[in-house]
């Protein structure tokens, strides 16, 4: 490709193609990260770690997606208008940059799933190595472990805005909300969680694995007081656990 600029969430997909982008174009290889309210504070500066890590130049970008109203609005598609943001953005630092390309961290199992962002990307002409070298999720793992990258095992992600049911209309309020709950949640030991928004009420996901500490009281009581901090007056816990959105890949709420 000669050269790129890899769109760069510090997921485990964007950070093997920005470690892989790095290794054979070195300077030719920048990683970029854009900065809105639906991107946890603790996410971005796992960014800036691991692009220290890497060793890649890296570029923070503002993105103004809630300004949006036909984001703001969260229809079904609101990831369309969130990547065209993106890639807009993104397009226009590769050229100030010189760079040839821009290219995201889609993989083949991706192509398997409802993505409008998809459509997005085939209008700015963004390029998906990962496709093109079919790889899947599980093989960016086994790639990312073998080259050591502490991504390799990371839960999945998504931006906070997929906490929101479709219609719910996504205000910076809300998506704080979310974001103070699922950080607290994190830092009594959950790992793979989401805190789903349904106006005063929370619906919390565990993964399976991790359920088994509600059956603690004092986890119980801290979890009701972290979900009441950040402005809820009720929490369910789904029983169903921790399960993202496998048929339109948005890890979204749905409908409440």
């Amino acid at each position: 490709m000669g050269s790129v600029l890899v769109t760069f969430s510090g997921g485990v997909d964007s950070t093997f193609l920005a470690k892989v982008a790095f290794d054979a174009l070195k300077e030719k290889a920048v990683a970029v990260t854009a900065v809105s309210p639906s991107l946890p504070a603790a996410e971005l500066e796992e960014t800036k770690r691991l692009a220290r890590e890497i060793g890649i130049r890296h570029l923070l970008i503002e993105s103004k997606e809630l300004d949006d109203p036909r984001y703001s609005a969260n229809p079904t598609n609101r990831c369309y208008f969130c990547k065209s943001e993106l890639f807009a953005l993104a397009a226009g630092v590769a050229k100030e940059q010189g760079l040839v390309f821009v290219a995201d961290g889609t993989h083949r199992d991706d192509l398997k799933t409802v993505r409008p962002g998809r459509e997005a990307a085939k209008e700015w002409g963004i390029r998906s190595p990962l496709v093109e070298a079919e790889f899947t999720k599980e093989e960016i793992r086994q790639a990312s472990r073998e080259l050591g990258l502490p991504t390799w095992d990371k839960p999945e992600m998504a931006c906070l805005a997929s906490r929101l049911p479709t219609g719910t209309p996504v205000t910076v309020e809300r998506l704080y909300q979310v974001e103070r709950c699922e950080a607290a949640l994190k830092g009594i030991g959950f790992r793979q969680l989401r805190a789903r928004h349904h106006g005063e009420v929370v619906r919390l996901e565990f993964a399976p694995a991790e359920m088994n500490r509600l059956a603690d009281p004092g986890i119980r009581e801290k979890v009701v007081e972290i979900c009441s901090e950040a402005g809820f007056q009720r929490v369910l816990v789904d029983l169903a656990g921790y399960r993202g959105n496998k048929s339109t890949g948005h890890d979204s709420t749905g409908s409440p």
